[in-house]
């Protein structure tokens, strides 16, 4: 009786004869479709009450209504154009008000040290 050997040896399993039991790989594209759901039609969302579709690499309005979604479109174009010119201008006056914060900040460092340099002047005098 061996201590760390096993005389179990499994016996191995024949091969299969057949791939796959299914039959629809035997079949046309446009049957397997059906059969298999593969026709997924034009993916659509719900977005803001507004219904979409994704057609030719752009989402389209289902209802149909396309002349208030331009003019709706040009009404955010316009927003988007003040908020950006709106933000440049805030940006502009931070990076102003920065300069002037450390062109303070430098004056008043200078006037500590001309102050700590009187000072000790004036005590090496007396």
């Amino acid at each position: 009786m061996p201590l760390f050997g096993s005389s179990f040896s499994p016996k191995k399993t024949p091969p299969r004869k057949w791939a796959s039991l299914s039959n629809l790989h035997l079949l046309d594209r446009s049957t397997r479709e059906v059969e298999l759901g593969l026709e997924y039609g034009t993916p659509t969302m719900n977005l803001a009450g507004q219904s979409l579709k994704f057609e030719n690499g752009h989402w389209v309005s289902e209802s149909g209504g396309f002349l208030g979604d331009r003019r709706e479109l040009q009404r955010l174009r316009k927003r988007n154009q003040q908020l950006e010119e709106e933000n440049n201008l805030l940006r502009l006056k931070v990076d102003i008000l920065l300069d002037m914060l450390s062109e303070t900040t430098a004056e008043s460092h200078l006037m500590e040290k001309e102050l700590e340099e009187l000072k000790q002047h004036s005590r090496r005098k007396k």
